[in-house]
């Protein structure tokens, strides 16, 4: 077996299990029990003030297995994320409705304002070219800032299409839509009607922003995730499971 390290940036304590070398960060806190806390540094340990060294020594090797499961998915999740980086330059590949998106840049001498527009692909992997006019020497944000503006221009019009079009089938009635950029969070409704999608949805195959369109809209029926809930959901999209599933296991790009 190959030697593993995982080593929070701030860590204070270290345990050793076999050929795994574990770092963790070690806090007291106002507390009953032993917590830990699994993020993209590492693990966090909570420990009550009154608690010792080897009663943590002790919860870490009960709860070993699951550390270790947890910082090896969040490792891979962080690889994922890094390999699928938005890449800023001419001839980027961008994903799109599930489509390849060819990034094209436009240099020009006076640029007055930024935009985007989209046109159909001229290279063999990519079926559509969003062109951008940039300056002659264009830095990222340069390019970033107007593909962004027209990522969440382009959400905003296909959610709203979509919210009319599931809408009456739910038999509810949404009242307000807004973006968002939330890192783990795709949507949220309140009981008011109003809707938060997260514009990085674009990035995934129309069925599965559809999957969290009706999501977030059965919650106007049901403010829960009750059977009565996934039921309503399952009685516009019948294989939300599959999309359900798909959305966990996919990553969008880093911007």
């Amino acid at each position: 077996m190959s030697a593993l390290s995982y080593i929070h940036p701030r860590a204070n304590q270290q345990v050793q299990w076999g050929a795994v070398t574990l770092g963790y960060f070690l806090e007291r806190a106002q507390r009953r029990s032993i917590g830990l806390m699994v993020s993209s540094e590492g693990l966090v340990v909570r420990m009550p003030l009154r608690a010792s060294l080897r009663d943590v020594d002790a919860a870490l090797l009960e709860k070993s297995r699951w550390i270790l499961k947890k910082l090896q998915e969040t490792q891979q999740r962080a690889h994922l994320q890094q390999a699928a980086r938005m890449e800023w330059r001419d001839g980027a590949l961008l994903p799109y409705l599930g489509q390849q998106l060819l990034l094209k840049l436009q240099p020009v001498a006076a640029l007055r304002r930024q935009s985007a527009i989209l046109q159909a692909g001229r290279e063999a992997e990519a079926t559509l070219m969003l062109q951008i006019a940039v300056p002659l020497l264009a830095q990222e944000q340069h390019i970033k800032v107007p593909v962004q503006q027209w990522f969440m221009q382009q959400a905003q019009n296909h959610f709203r299409q979509r919210l009319d079009h599931f809408a009456p089938m739910l038999q509810v009635r949404w009242t307000r839509l807004g973006l968002s950029n939330a890192a783990t969070r795709w949507g949220s409704a309140k009981t008011d009607g109003s809707i938060r999608l997260n514009w990085r949805l674009m990035h995934f195959q129309p069925a599965v922003l559809d999957y969290v369109v009706v999501h977030e809209l059965s919650h106007l029926r049901e403010m829960n995730h009750s059977p009565r809930f996934w039921s309503t959901v399952e009685s516009v999209i019948p294989d939300y499971a599959r999309l359900r599933k798909q959305l966990k296991e996919s990553n969008a790009p880093a911007w």
